[in-house]
């Protein structure tokens, strides 16, 4: 059954919305540094769009000032895990997307995002679906008519229970066909594995695959925006080429269940205001990522109506695994 997932339409348009922690009061916290879990590598595409927004928040002079810890594994679910056992006390947040979302859909762990409390959505990244050179297709399109062929022969890497994994269920569904997933765990190792041609597809980013992309060392077959990217205007929407996928990664802030209201109005304009500062705009629009904030009560909102699609469209693609 061919799906029409325009995903997340009532946010993708928001840029900076003035909401949640307005007026809040500084929150009275029992630590100096507060640890930022980001569960997956150092250096790779989520770790690098967190750091830019913290150093923007201890360059403004928070209180307490932030540090990432990098605890990867398990597709982001080790760094989830040692998050949502941490004391709501405002010394612990977490760095979310919507792996939390497909982790729990297929039963990795058996808690999604309301086991947190929403602070702030802070970025969308588009997907790129991605080629190693030698492939004999050049889009979406000539991608699905090779799979159609040989069902199952397409071996696509991802992050097995994430999102670099649940765009390609997306496009299996839509267009009728399947691939062989391969799983990767973050995005350098599944761009290292498409530059040495050990798989065939990978969902990929615009700002660690530019330079691959102009060199011809990656293809670039589309794009989940809704229009083509004007820094590779090259490149065919999925759209266009007649699957209606609208997708992004989703990336935020959440506390641990339990955190104090004054605690999450305390962070939400911490990051309100690095969402506002020119030097992150201008180093989101670099990468390829579109700064979308949203405070505690709109960030809640997004939740629940993103877990409410993807849980149907898991279902329908026999992803889901709960009761």
């Amino acid at each position: 059954m061919k799906i029409k997932t325009a995903l997340f339409a009532a946010f993708a348009t928001a840029s900076v919305a003035l909401s949640g922690g307005a007026g809040a009061q500084a929150a009275d916290l029992p630590c100096r540094t507060a640890k930022l879990i980001v569960p997956w590598g150092a250096g790779g595409g989520t770790d690098v769009i967190f750091r830019q927004f913290v150093e923007s928040v201890n360059a403004a002079g928070a209180k307490p000032q932030l540090q990432v810890v990098n605890i990867g594994g398990q597709g982001g679910n080790k760094g989830a895990k040692e998050a949502r056992g941490s004391k709501p006390d405002g010394c612990t947040l977490f760095a979310i997307h919507q792996s939390a979302l497909t982790s729990f859909f297929n039963g990795r762990v058996d808690f999604t995002w309301d086991a947190f409390e929403p602070v702030a959505l802070l970025t969308r990244t588009p997907a790129i679906i991605g080629a190693n050179p030698d492939v004999p297709y050049n889009n979406v399109k000539e991608l699905v008519e090779t799979a159609k062929k040989a069902p199952g022969s397409v071996v696509a890497g991802g992050t097995l229970g994430s999102t670099s994994h649940f765009i390609f269920l997306l496009l299996e569904d839509a267009a009728g066909v399947k691939f062989k997933h391969v799983s990767y765990d973050g995005t350098r190792q599944r761009m290292t594995a498409l530059l040495a041609k050990n798989i065939e597809i990978g969902e990929i980013n615009l700002a660690a695959a530019k330079k691959y992309i102009q060199t011809n060392e990656l293809k670039a077959l589309g794009i989940t925006t809704p229009e083509r990217n004007p820094e590779i205007p090259e490149v065919m929407t999925l759209k266009e080429q007649g699957y209606d996928l609208i997708y992004g990664t989703d990336r935020g802030i959440v506390l641990p269940k339990g955190a104090s209201q004054d605690v999450i109005d305390h962070y939400a304009e911490m990051f309100k205001k690095a969402a506002q500062d020119p030097k992150v705009v201008e180093a989101m629009n670099a990468k390829g990522t579109a700064v979308n904030y949203l405070g505690p009560k709109e960030y809640t909102a997004y939740f629940e109506k993103t877990f409410a699609d993807w849980k149907r469209i898991a279902i329908e693609v026999g992803l889901y695994k709960g009761s």
